[in-house]
């Protein structure tokens, strides 16, 4: 089950003590209220191996877990599903869906699946952070793959306020919708 259910599970709970309090007087709201905390404070977050499978379902907007411990020094890509047919390489154009979360916190500062529109990445031209640049050669139409961007190759020192904190280490797990040939 993923993280959404749960919450949809707590909320339902909540609403539910909240109702049944509210159609009577008895004085059982304490009760209802502690029924409630009980029910949020079993509502668990997926365990790792269960968030791991979900990030290969590429139809849906992944979700990035929380990191723990202290950030790569250097770019580390992983991929997640490989996709299929020709690999991109400096000079093409890769449309991608993607999210990005701060390390530090594990909040989401940016995600093309919530404007609903593909992103272009002409690798190689500078036009986007280095770690995108050098991280994202290699993907196929239809992979998806994490990367873990140190600062010196996201926003360095300045970072991007106020989303991004100065010197912050940056998660993104990037969907190649396409590629196209550089000309």
């Amino acid at each position: 089950m993923g993280r959404s259910f749960s919450c949809v599970i707590a909320l339902l709970a909540l609403l539910a003590a909240t109702g049944l309090a509210a159609c009577g007087d008895d004085g059982d709201d304490e009760a209802a209220t502690q029924t409630t905390e009980r029910q949020s404070e079993t509502a668990e977050e997926p365990s790792p191996s269960a968030q791991r499978e979900a990030l290969k379902d590429t139809s849906t907007k992944p979700v990035i877990p929380k990191p723990t411990g202290a950030p790569p020094r250097k770019l580390v890509k992983e991929d997640i599903v490989k996709g299929e047919g020709r690999a991109a390489k400096q000079g093409d154009t890769l449309t991608v869906n993607y999210v990005g979360v701060a390390f530090s916190t594990g909040e989401e500062f940016d995600a093309s699946w919530d404007r609903g529109q593909p992103f272009d990445v002409p690798l190689g031209a500078g036009q986007v952070i280095e770690g995108w640049d050098t991280g994202l050669v290699g993907m196929r139409k239809g992979g998806r793959r994490m990367l873990t961007i140190p600062p010196e190759l996201a926003y360095g020192t300045d970072g991007y306020p106020p989303a991004i904190a100065p010197n912050e280490t940056l998660i993104f797990v990037v969907d190649a919708v396409a590629v196209k040939p550089g000309g």
